[in-house]
């Protein structure tokens, strides 16, 4: 059966499509707060592109499509809003077809859904280069949350929302399968990767928890600062260290992994304190907690890990050995 084409169906035609059934509405929108009780709006903005930031050789579409919507939500959650509004365009080559676009639509309102937007909106671009997906997204931090904001302090905790480096991992047996793959001329089966599912998992659809912005507030801790990881541990403490103008300092034995990482990371020759710091793609939330709240936080986000504090300016980016040795934190992009 042959696929149903762009150029059979039309641009517009094909949006109305993708809509249909999708739980969407082309025309719909969002109301945000005006007046004196609105807080502010939230914007994030990401690209990602066939061959840097994904390959389609083991990537699927659905999964791609989530996934997407995670990394531009994880900055809304990072600043304490809540999403509202997404817009999504997506850079088509001739080589992928509307069954395709479809899948990786699925994707994006599954995540969509579940993660509350209630306005999302679609545009279809001609691609040279295989497949661009670009999204941007708002959100909706309230009033009364940045009123409880404070300035972080010198023994603030900083917290991470999961294990870091699974995904840089799960990448790596992606693409040692993939060249195994394209080396067999007979032998086109697909590889056995159920010994690692959950560090692939990582990696293909990672997942945040929709309901943190929620129960922090409940909770009455509000972070002074707040990062999406994706990028590597070391972008987000830079960051850290930049915004606030103090020191903050890491702990290697308190940084969590999930189980097999360091197995991997011997198989691989990679050390997985590097990939936590440098990989990227682990779709964390970093926060820096006031040290008042340190009970309560431990008490009521367990899922969350404790890995370090901030210090004096003096100290800057720090990462911190068993023996206490204390040596600087450096990131790509970074001088």
């Amino acid at each position: 059966m042959a696929e149903t084409t762009f150029s059979e169906l039309g641009k517009v035609e094909a949006i109305r499509q993708l809509f249909e059934n999708s739980g969407f509405s082309q025309n719909e929108h969002c109301s945000f707060k005006v007046g004196n009780s609105a807080g502010s709006i939230i914007n994030s903005s990401i690209m990602m592109t066939e061959g840097i930031d994904f390959d389609l050789t083991y990537f699927p579409l659905k999964h791609l499509g989530y996934k997407a919507v995670i990394e531009a939500t994880g900055e809304i959650y990072a600043a304490m809003a809540y999403p509202k509004t997404l817009s999504v365009r997506l850079g088509i080559s001739a080589k992928i077809d509307f069954g395709k676009i479809r899948e990786l639509w699925e994707g994006i309102t599954a995540a969509a859904k579940k993660h509350g937007y209630c306005g999302l909106s679609l545009d279809l671009l001609p691609s040279v280069n295989g497949l661009n997906i670009c999204l941007s997204a708002n959100g909706e931090r309230s009033l009364l949350t940045e009123k409880r904001r404070m300035p972080a302090k010198s023994m603030d905790l900083i917290c991470i929302s999961g294990n870091l480096g699974a995904a840089f991992m799960g990448m790596q047996i992606l693409e040692r399968e993939k060249q195994k793959f394209m080396k067999r001329k007979t032998d086109r089966s697909q590889p056995d990767l159920s010994d690692h599912k959950l560090i692939i998992g990582e990696y293909l659809k990672p997942e945040i928890n929709p309901s943190y912005v929620a129960q922090l507030e409940d909770a009455e801790i509000i972070p002074s600062y707040g990062y999406f990881v994706n990028r590597g541990l070391s972008d987000a403490v830079r960051k850290l260290v930049r915004d606030s103008g103090l020191g903050a300092k890491i702990y290697v034995e308190r940084l969590p992994f999930a189980s097999g990482t360091f197995d991997l990371g011997k198989h691989f020759g990679i050390d997985p304190i590097s990939a936590a710091f440098n990989g990227g793609d682990d779709c964390r939330l970093l926060f820096t907690v006031p040290i008042g709240k340190h009970e309560r936080f431990r008490h009521d986000f367990q899922t969350f890990d404790i890995i370090g504090h901030m210090a004096r300016p003096d100290v800057g980016a720090s990462l911190v050995t068993p023996e206490g040795v204390e040596l600087p934190i450096t990131a790509q992009g970074w001088k």
